[in-house]
């Protein structure tokens, strides 16, 4: 079955919409989160993000709903903590960290009826995603678009020198907080795509990668939305020929994209530097 064949059914013109759209949205919170080096809180907030889950399904209320409100509690209580209470910020992550992965635990397992099926959202599975997701990531993304235009200097500031920022009277308060709800919010939008256990590798490989080669705020958004597009599209083809789970192989092929970049950048630098000596 090729390209076309494919494109006929409802469940991959969605899984690729699905891509595209949580590829703008990872593209653009996840530069900040690589600039402002907040990765181990990105974790912190994904993984508490099951308790929101397990809240969801022993309620019987959407998941995904619960899922947001506790990532959202969570991304608040860690800048909470951190900066009003004098906790050290990885202490504050260990704790919604551990407190989100032990309450959906518990849970899920007193849940009434049926066990729910949590591979989904440990694991991800880009081919269940519905037209209700892609909905909410295409709002999502017009946000995200429309805040960044409007802050985008304020949150550059922020992103590389929080105390720069405030002599230049930028509300950094402001800032980080909106940040880490929009750091929350597409986390959980994004589950279905990767999963819990793989996403942070979602918001961090592909600006990593495009920072090989830029070092330029904007350029670094653009490229990354690209590279986690191809990525994905790649990894969900892969995965749909090879009959392998789609989440994993999609963060497979973006790790595999960051080393043949670095090699690329490494061989590249090394015939820049006998160029250059050549001709000295």
């Amino acid at each position: 079955m090729d390209l076309l064949d494919l494109l006929n059914y409802d469940f991959f013109r969605n899984a690729l919409l699905g891509s595209l759209f949580a590829s703008i949205a990872c593209g653009i919170i996840g530069t900040y989160v690589v600039t402002r080096r907040l990765v181990f809180i990105s974790g912190g907030i994904t993984h508490a993000s099951f308790g929101g889950l397990g809240i969801g399904f022993f309620f019987n209320i959407n998941p995904i709903l619960s899922a947001m409100a506790f990532s959202i509690f969570s991304a608040l209580g860690i800048q909470w903590l951190s900066r009003k209470q004098g906790v050290r910020e990885d202490s504050a992550i260990a704790v919604f960290w551990s407190l989100g992965m032990a309450l959906g635990i518990i849970l899920t397992y007193l849940s009434p009826g049926f066990a729910p099926n949590l591979s989904e959202y440990l694991f991800g599975n880009i081919l269940t995603i519905a037209n209700s997701d892609i909905i909410a990531l295409v709002i999502l993304c017009l946000v995200l678009i429309s805040f960044f235009l409007f802050f985008y200097r304020d949150i550059v500031s922020v992103s590389f020198d929080t105390d720069f920022a405030k002599t230049r009277r930028v509300n950094t308060q402001f800032i980080e907080y909106m940040m880490m709800i929009f750091i929350a919010i597409t986390i959980v939008l994004s589950i279905r795509l990767v999963g819990i256990v793989l996403l942070m590798s979602l918001i961090t490989v592909p600006q990593m990668t495009a920072n090989l080669f830029t070092n330029n705020y904007s350029k670094i958004i653009y490229f990354s939305i690209g590279l986690s597009f191809l990525g994905c599209f790649t990894g969900l083809l892969l995965s749909y020929y090879l009959n392998v789970p789609s989440g994993a192989f999609i963060i497979f092929v973006l790790i595999l994209m960051y080393f043949i970049a670095k090699l690329i950048k490494t061989i590249w630098k090394r015939s820049s530097s006998r160029q250059t000596t050549s001709i000295n």
